[in-house]
């Protein structure tokens, strides 16, 4: 007997373990077959390729500006949710939430219904000023927010909430308006959350292909990203699409690395 705790629940039935392990083996398995069929010898030239070049930098570029078009816009949305009480309110969240659980190709047509030539916002566009979005690096961008925004939404609003509330109604007190309360206050408490919410955003930007290549395309240089390269790759060259695979890979573990405890206190919010 080694621990109160151990004495009084008993040793890990195998009915439980077992299934554990098969879970941990299910996920864990492919990545490693990943890594195992990584062609290192031919690592230098695979890195070199103009194609991952421009992939890459264009993967970085349009996540940056998706998450740059998310904190501006999802941090108010987060405040809004977590510091207000409306009629409302809880239907709003459960719609802040859909593009979580819509599928990714859905969300591309979504977004052609909206923005493309014919599009209830991309016709009026195009007809008066000529403005075409889709199939551009514009619509990556615009992809990318779409089904990333959800993420730092959800993540500053459970920062928010776990603020306490007495720091505002203290700062209202000494005559602060609610804007200086807001970024003097309630946002420097949050930032912890804020950043991680930027970070698992940037994330699933990085990884987002159905909804870009339904309403952007895959077109070298101007629409195709990481994950897309990778689809291109696996028509003509497997070794190439599991380079660039495992670079994606390599960036997602690092991600969790970085937020450790904060990224699952933010998903058990």
């Amino acid at each position: 007997m080694t621990s109160t705790g151990r004495a009084s629940v008993g040793r890990a039935p195998v009915r439980l373990v077992a299934p554990a392990v098969l879970a941990v083996a299910f996920l864990v398995f492919p990545l490693v077959a990943l890594l195992v069929r990584t062609p290192w010898s031919t690592l230098p030239d695979q890195l070199r390729s103009p194609a991952l070049a421009d992939a890459l930098v264009l993967s970085l570029e349009t996540s940056t500006a998706a998450m740059t078009v998310a904190a501006l816009v999802g941090t108010p949305l987060a405040w809004l949710l977590a510091r207000l009480s409306f009629p409302g309110r809880s239907l709003l969240r459960v719609m802040v939430a859909v593009p979580l659980v819509l599928p990714p190709v859905v969300a591309g047509v979504a977004l052609l219904t909206a923005f493309g030539r014919q599009g209830l916002l991309g016709q009026p566009l195009f007809e008066a000023f000529g403005i075409t979005i889709p199939f551009t690096t514009a619509a990556v961008v615009i992809a990318h927010a779409f089904v990333a925004l959800p993420f730092y939404v959800i993540s500053v609003e459970g920062a928010l909430r776990t603020t306490d509330r007495e720091y505002d109604v203290v700062a209202a007190t000494l005559g602060a308006s609610r804007w200086t309360t807001f970024t003097r206050v309630t946002l420097p408490m949050a930032l912890p959350g804020v950043l991680a919410g930027l970070v698992l955003g940037w994330a699933r930007s990085l990884g987002e292909f159905g909804a870009t290549i339904t309403f952007a395309g895959n077109f070298r240089g101007t629409t195709q990203t990481m994950p897309l390269l990778v689809y291109t790759d696996l028509q003509s060259d497997q070794g190439a699409a599991i380079v660039v695979s495992v670079i994606l890979l390599l960036v997602s573990v690092a991600v969790l690395a970085l937020l450790r405890d904060r990224w699952f206190e933010q998903v058990a919010r």
